[in-house]
């Protein structure tokens, strides 16, 4: 199966730190479509968390998202009810899936969801395999740098506005579409 021939939802998520006890603030979602970046189709949305959560100057500093902005916001069943078709279809894109897909797998536990099982394409896991075949054309290279500002950096994409889960969205997109060309990749098989 061609490698376009799949929608790809590129998700970022905010959240109020790295525990599982933390909670997701905000979601940021970006198509691709025939291999095309569909901004116009985007997805964002703040996420207001449960009564009591108290935000760390860590994480405000970080994401610039501030109590006042989660006010108005909706709440995690609505956000969940939103992107749920999303991640229902297509590929999900995460950079370093772990993190987000922990925190999508408690957020729908928590609400009694059903889990919809979505397709997942890590970028970390594209960079990882760049370096292996790296490694065997040039056996003393530097290790390829696994961050996502700092990965768009090393192979020229320009900095974008970090810990803003739409902007983080659309840089993974942006990264995955250029490592699939550097990997030579024309199936999904070949992504996988």
């Amino acid at each position: 199966m061609r490698w376009d021939s799949q929608t790809y939802w590129a998700l970022d998520l905010e959240t109020s730190g790295l525990s599982p006890t933390d909670q997701i603030l905000s979601v940021g979602m970006v198509p691709i479509r025939q291999g095309v970046i569909c901004y116009g189709e985007h997805f964002y949305s703040l996420v207001r968390p449960q009564a009591g959560l108290p935000l760390s100057h860590e994480g405000i500093r970080a994401h610039h998202i501030v109590p006042a902005e989660l006010e108005a916001a909706p709440p995690l069943a609505e956000a969940l009810e939103a992107i749920h078709p999303r991640l229902s279809q297509g590929i999900l894109l995460l950079h370093h899936a772990p993190v987000d897909m922990g925190f999508l797998r408690r957020a729908y536990g928590h609400l009694h969801r059903p889990w919809p099982r979505p397709r997942v394409l890590d970028t970390v896991r594209l960079i990882a395999k760049l370096q292996e075949r790296q490694c065997y054309l040039e056996p003393h290279s530097r290790p390829l740098p696994r961050g996502l500002a700092e990965a768009r950096a090393h192979f020229g994409l320009p900095p974008h506005l970090e810990h803003h889960a739409l902007y983080d969205a659309l840089a993974t997109a942006e990264l995955f579409l250029l490592l699939r060309s550097r990997l030579g990749a024309k199936t999904l098989r070949q992504l996988t």
